[in-house]
């Protein structure tokens, strides 16, 4: 790994905050350079805003995710760009995507930082955020790489070239690295002079960096206990399968702490503005000089996935996609680039996605939160409360409401439902369509997972997508043993589709990214250790097919 000498996110953030709280003079070190910030010249309560910033930008990255839309059915590259052979057949390198790795590796720097400097000032409810952020960085790692440096990461100059952790191992530890910064959060003393003060508006996640009061702490700390579990929760579902990894007991730790899950969205807002906007917003429809990005002009609607969304009477559809001259049309993925698909005449992304430049950037929404609880629910790992048809239609819900769709939130939700009724990629009543096919259950609650989080986590999706066979769902000749199909559950046609680009020989989508061309350039030995990989059959550890 290539060693991290500054703290790269910290002066946008810094700015976003100081424009949002009005922080004072005193609390910045004048005589460094405020634009080179290294270890020695921050703190934990600068840093902190800063990581979580990066950390929703993160999940705005195009570089990062642009890839898996197109892949899952959800974006198409626009006929007024090129194609990209490299993504549209499948033959991805080392030099491709490595914005996942170098992103999550410099923000958990960060957060380390925030970690040790917090410790040692006895600032716990910072500590605690920066151990279960940490956490979710190295999650997305494992999900998209598998192996990755772990335990000997984020040294500097102490371990330049740390070695490789097992996924397993790395998931095991992380449910415990949550647990105790849950437990810091928890039992965390705030005061307006002591180590942990100001944390109500530098924590732009729970707090609130411009109207915040000590009075918001005892909710802040609920929230980040539910959001801590739910991300333990997502990690406990892509390992349902994993036997080394006891639902039973992981589900009883969180019932013991108490605070439950995310019902609400976990969203930044550090006081984004026009000239500071949305990281989501400024990627895909306005950047801070008001310009249109590249970002908008190349991704356009998927043909298959728009056309599944108007199938289902979705009505987040004009949500998730945008007109163009043509209408809600899309183009089918890696299709050459001819006149009839320029971008204006395709859907864009839409206007329940990007928002206004003044959004909070969405980190992990409540949409996703009760569909993990209701697959742990429908697999037995949850045996209390809510139904699962209850859970998955409250994620519905959530989904709608996010993306304020014009009706209201509840009449959406109850004509959608009438209208698929016996269809079981919405109903998780229904029977199977045709002898074979699935019914409802799990292949209900992938396929509205598939739906809700268009453009908010297509990690998740991926993710879905590797670890659920079809052939566990349908009976259905044929039926995948390797990924999940959707679509066929509703009667639609099945997909993703794969790129039809000429080029296209393998026709598989690929189960993880490449390791960075950068690692095999200064950490070979440990990365060489990994052995030989490939995107089509070098899985991560929760993958099993």
């Amino acid at each position: 790994m290539k060693l991290k000498k500054l703290i790269y996110s910290l002066p946008l953030a810094v700015i976003l905050v100081a424009a949002a709280s009005g922080c004072r003079k005193s609390q910045f070190i004048i005589n460094k350079t405020v634009n080179d910030p290294t270890d020695s010249t921050v703190t934990y309560d600068v840093v902190l805003p800063a990581a979580l910033h990066t950390s929703g930008a993160i999940m705005a990255s195009s570089g990062s995710w642009g890839p898996i839309q197109n892949w899952l059915g959800f974006w198409s590259r626009s006929g007024t760009y090129a194609p990209n052979v490299i993504e549209e057949t499948y033959e991805i390198t080392t030099n491709f995507g490595n914005a996942v790795w170098n992103n999550c590796y410099d923000n958990n720097y960060d957060y380390n930082i925030v970690q040790s400097k917090a410790n040692v000032a006895g600032a716990t409810f910072y500590e605690g955020i920066a151990r279960i952020m940490k956490a979710h960085n190295f999650q997305i790692l494992v999900d998209v790489y598998g192996n990755v440096p772990y335990s000997q990461a984020l040294k500097g100059s102490g371990n330049p070239t740390p070695a490789y952790d097992n996924g397993l191992a790395i998931y095991q530890s992380l449910l415990r690295e949550i647990d105790a910064g849950i437990a810091l959060i928890k039992n965390a003393v705030v005061a307006a002079d002591n180590a942990n003060k100001d944390i109500w508006k530098n924590d732009i996640v729970f707090g609130d960096p411009v109207n915040g009061t000590i009075g918001s702490v005892p909710a802040m700390k609920v929230r980040w206990a539910k959001f801590g579990n739910t991300l333990k929760l997502r990690m406990l579902i892509h390992a349902y399968a994993v036997g080394a990894i006891n639902k039973a007991t992981e589900i009883g730790i969180i019932n013991t702490e108490g605070s439950g899950y995310l019902e609400t969205d976990a969203l930044v807002q550090p006081g984004y503005t026009t000239d500071k906007p949305m990281p989501f917003h400024a990627n895909y429809k306005t950047d801070a000089l008001g310009q249109t990005p590249a970002n908008n002009v190349y991704y356009a609607a998927n043909k298959w996935g728009i056309e599944y969304y108007q199938a289902d009477g979705d009505p987040r559809r004009s949500r998730f996609y945008e007109a163009g001259t043509g209408g809600l049309i899309g183009v089918p993925y890696g299709l050459p680039p001819v006149t009839t698909n320029v971008r204006a005449v395709l859907a864009g992304i839409g206007p329940g996605l990007y928002k206004t430049s003044s959004s909070p950037q969405f980190l992990l929404t409540a949409a996703e939160a009760y569909f993990l609880r209701a697959e742990a629910r429908q697999r037995g790992f949850i045996t209390t409360g809510p139904t699962a048809q209850q859970l998955m239609e409250s994620g519905i819900l959530a989904s709608m409401t996010y993306l304020v769709t014009s009706a209201s939130p509840a009449t959406n939700l109850a004509n959608y439902l009438v209208f698929n009724a016996g269809y079981p990629d919405v109903d998780i009543t229904a029977g199977p369509l045709a002898p074979g096919y699935p019914a409802g259950g799990i292949a209900t609650i992938i396929s509205q997972k598939w739906f809700a989080l268009n453009g908010l986590n297509p990690l998740e999706v991926w993710s879905d997508y590797r670890r659920v066979p079809f052939s566990s769902v349908s009976t259905l000749a044929g039926a995948s043993t390797t990924s999940f199909t959707y679509g066929t559950a509703g009667g639609f046609s099945a997909g993703p589709k794969i790129s039809v680009a000429p080029q296209n020989t393998s026709r598989v989508i690929p189960v993880r990214y490449l390791y960075p061309q950068t690692e095999y350039n200064y950490n070979s030995a440990n990365v060489g250790a990994q052995g030989a990989i490939n995107q089509f059959t070098s899985r991560v550890f929760w993958d099993l097919n």
